[in-house]
């Protein structure tokens, strides 16, 4: 059967010897592929592996991706080597910057007047609802302790656990108060839809019925089903256990603005893939960030690693370098989640939560897909179609946000808020919660793939079908996107993929598209701007490589032979392609933001000829997959950049070679992008004998408390354990101000500030790509004339304008603090000798706390 074709059914029959075939097509068929996978590692004495090597050595120098079976012994913790740049370039001092010292320089000292502005005051916002003797609705029980009382009798108490909006265990000591076959009430072990009630009413006075199955009765001082409910009484109570949950460990509350117009504060992770168990089938990822029923049920493994009792996962072996691993996840997790354990959850909804308590405010969640490589793994139940998942994974993140708000009470109450432009994503930041922007990273978009027949190509989409397919996204909510992923497609060419995978992504992309990777010898200027370097074997013919990579896939039908490329660096000859254009300029015609990142240099450096002609400042890099030939670009564009996220010290040096491109015109703060699901390994621990380590408790952003994370059994630590899974981040932070200040006194407070600033950074990157000018003050050349300022101020006050409205009208303010707005205006001064000079007018708009004009005041 073709691999596409095998349904649910067919990916999961039942019994064991179901079971059994299930195995057996998974071992034979990651036997494929991790032969493909490591083929470049092998030798028998034919120079094979001295080559390979040589290559990887290569990879390593320069600091990109590479494989540390082929190189000699070296330590990962130590600070000369360890991850000097997680996933991109070299940062090392050998390096050639696109940028002059002095520039450099100029702009590490602009990013310092940065940090000497005033911050915006910040308030503390309650986590969770107050709660009441008396629920006042049917949502406001979740998360509590309560009785059910009727008729004289009363009955619990019962922890109610939310399941949605509306829905709930009934959890006790025992079990579940579950409905049996026959209508009677009892309490059963395990939670099932015959235990989740759904509740109707208000004030205190509610009924619970299984749906399509009865109500709940109170008869006789018992509890039965019928027909017809009975109204109870849910009174507050006492003496529950509580349901088995992850814990957060963050004491104090999280916080928010002071106004809900002003500048916000909070990190930024502009790239990860919070819906990623649906991708490649969605068979490949073991566990879910939510369940109904709890992190029991969502923090389990995959069922063809559970039946192998961890020994059949070859992808997650051949991806962590483990031979293999406990399948167990709650409550033990002693192998995963783990900074290398690529196919197991990583942003689970209680790990999310402790992001933001830690002070995470900004989360960008993009949709992502591989149709090829989806085709390709034998298990699935879901569509390989990159749109088909892509709206799948969008309908799962609205999901999870009713779930989260009912674990909060309500519709609209919990901290996971999908907003669709930056003015909104201001206001729920400012209201103490995280702003989460959905994205696309797919290999074939709108299906823009193409086909090559006697050299030449035919795009599978036109520019009619791009344009009602973005008007589709943008409708779904989708606001940040990449052209492509892993495979050339009709839009442009792809980066590629360095190392021993590079290989079977290639192969793919020759099955997808029936063209290889047109990697060429390049020299580029300044020495690292290229793409990613490809293996090479030089005296292997191509007949022998075909028999390296290519016997076992044709023996099997599965992957065809790799081409022999030329000595590195190797860039990509295929660039952006018409389609590729009119994509880009579709989206800064819909304001989404424009990703770069996995383009090749070649259409990476069109692109941005394209967004600079198009003046459009809606651009970030979003996780290091560009080259520091256009880091510069995008800051001098208006965008915004967060680099991968990786080990400590790495991001580190990623952060001061930052500073030396920050552009002056604009608002400086630094993010992340944690490609966290997206078989992107997370920072490895630097150990806990080093001589600053984490120490905890640790003060966190807002004044948060930031103890040790529990689960289960399972007690974190960033020390020795790395980012195993998100809710590790506000760790990381600290782990980051440990190694900055170790480096240079003063720098951990430095890079803290830059990391807080990163959610107002996108912000403003964001308002800008709406059609907002940058600000006044920064921008001498966009300062109006005091006497226009003066005319334009008195009719913002007679009309009473909105922020919104002040802000399209004059540009984005210097300062938001508070109810008060700053921008810049210029007058004309005469010198005593005659001669005259322009000289900056501070302009302040002072709000109402309904965001309206109330006065305005000019300041020399």
């Amino acid at each position: 059967m073709d691999a596409a074709q095998v349904t649910a059914q067919d990916a999961a029959p039942a019994g064991p010897r179901g079971w059994q075939r299930v195995g057996l097509a998974a071992v034979v068929a990651l036997s494929v592929v991790g032969v493909a996978l490591a083929v470049p590692a092998t030798g028998s004495g034919d120079g094979t592996a001295s080559f390979a090597a040589a290559a990887e050595q290569r990879k390593s120098d320069l600091g990109v991706p590479h494989d540390d079976g082929l190189l000699p012994a070296h330590d990962h913790n130590d600070p000369r080597t360890k991850n000097e740049v997680a996933r991109g370039l070299a940062v090392g001092e050998d390096v050639v910057d696109p940028t002059t010292a002095r520039e450099r320089r100029a702009a590490a000292a602009y990013v310092d007047t940065e940090r000497a502005l005033p911050d915006p005051k910040l308030v503390p916002t309650p986590a969770y609802p107050a709660r009441s003797a008396v629920p006042a609705d049917r949502y406001a029980m979740a998360g509590g302790c309560y009785t059910l009382n009727a008729d004289g009798a009363s009955f619990g108490p019962y922890y109610f656990k939310a399941t949605r909006l509306g829905g709930y265990l009934l959890h006790t000591q025992a079990g579940e108060l579950t409905r049996g076959g026959t209508g009677a009430v009892s309490v059963a072990a395990k939670p099932s839809p015959q235990a989740d009630w759904t509740v109707t009413g208000g004030n205190g006075s509610f009924t619970l019925q299984i749906d399509g199955a009865g109500a709940l009765v109170a008869q006789g001082g018992t509890l039965t089903t019928g027909a017809s409910g009975t109204v109870f009484r849910v009174a507050l109570a006492g003496g529950c256990p509580e349901y088995p949950e992850a814990d957060i460990n963050v004491t104090g509350e999280p916080f928010g603005g002071a106004a809900p117009y002003q500048e916000v504060r909070g990190f930024v992770d502009a790239h990860t893939h919070g819906m990623a168990f649906e991708f490649l089938g969605g068979k490949v990822h073991c566990g879910r960030p939510w369940h109904e029923y709890g992190a029991p049920y969502a923090l389990v493994d995959c069922a063809d690693h559970t039946v192998t009792g961890g020994k059949g996962a070859l992808l997650e072996s051949v991806l962590s370098g483990k031979p293999s691993h406990d399948p167990v996840g709650w409550p033990t997790f002693k192998d995963w989640p783990a900074p290398e354990s690529l196919t197991h959850e990583g942003t689970y909804y209680r790990w999310l939560e402790r992001a933001w308590r830690g002070g995470q405010r900004l989360f960008v969640n993009l949709l992502v897909e591989n149709n090829k490589l989806c085709q390709l793994y034998p298990l699935k139940k879901n569509s390989c179609d990159d749109m088909t998942s892509i709206r799948l994974q969008a309908k799962d993140m609205r999901t999870m946000q009713d779930y989260i708000d009912a674990q909060f009470g309500g519709p609209g109450r919990g901290f996971y808020r999908i907003v669709k432009d930056p003015f909104e994503a201001r206001r729920v930041i400012n209201a103490g919660k995280m702003a989460v922007v959905m994205g696309i990273e797919t290999s074939i978009p709108f299906g823009c793939t193409y086909k090559t027949l006697l050299g030449r190509d035919f795009p599978a989409c036109t520019s009619a079908e791009i344009d009602a397919n973005l008007d589709e996204m943008q409708a779904l909510g989708v606001r940040q996107m990449e052209l492509v992923n892993k495979f050339d497609n009709a839009l442009a060419g792809v980066a590629g993929d360095a190392g021993a995978i590079g290989p079977l992504v290639n192969a793919a992309n020759f099955l997808e598209t029936g063209t290889f990777w047109a990697m060429e010898h390049c020299e580029p200027a300044d020495g690292e701007s290229a793409d990613n370097p490809q293996i090479t074997l030089p005296d292997i013919t191509a007949g022998q490589q075909d028999a390296l990579f290519g016997a076992l896939g044709k023996v099997l039908g599965l992957l065809p032979a790799v081409p022999l490329y030329p000595q590195p660096a190797h860039c990509n000859k295929r660039g952006l392609t018409d389609l590729g254009v009119h994509t880009i300029e579709g989206l800064a015609k819909r304001k989404m933001v424009f990703d770069p990142d996995h383009l090749s240099v070649k259409a990476r450096a069109a692109s941005m000829d394209v967004v600079e002609g198009l003046r459009y400042p809606g651009v970030i890099s979003s996780h290091s997959w560009s080259t520091p030939d256009t880091y510069p670009r995008i800051y001098k564009a208006g965008g915004f950049i967060t680099p991968y996220a990786g080990d400590s010290t790495g991001f580190v040096a990623k952060w001061r070679r930052h500073l030396g491109w920050a552009d002056p015109r604009y608002y400086f703060g630094f993010g992340f992008g944690a490609d966290i699901n997206g078989l992107g390994a997370q920072g490895n621990p630097r150990g806990a004998d080093v001589p600053n380590p984490v120490r905890y408790p640790f003060t966190g952003l807002g004044g948060v408390r930031v103890d040790q994370q529990r689960a289960g059994q399972r007690v974190w630590d960033i020390n020795t354990d790395g980012v195993a899974q998100y809710g590790l981040y506000p760790d990381w932070v600290e782990d980051l101000r440990q190694v900055a200040e170790a480096q240079h006194p003063g720098d951990g407070a430095r890079i803290v500030d830059d990391m807080s600033r990163g959610a107002e950074a996108y912000l403003q990157m964001w308002e800008r790509a709406y059609g907002v000018q940058p600000d006044s003050c920064r921008n001498p050349d966009l300062r109006m004339s005091l006497a226009q300022a003066k005319k334009l101020g008195k009719r913002m006050v007679r009309k009473r304008l909105t922020t919104d409205q002040v802000i399209a009208r004059v540009g984005q303010p210097y300062q938001r603090l508070d109810r008060q707005f700053t921008f810049c205006a210029k007058a004309t001064k005469v010198r005593g000798n005659g001669t005259r000079k322009t000289v900056k007018v501070s302009v302040v708009v002072k709000l109402r706390a309904n965001g309206t004009v109330k006065r305005i005041r000019f300041r020399r």
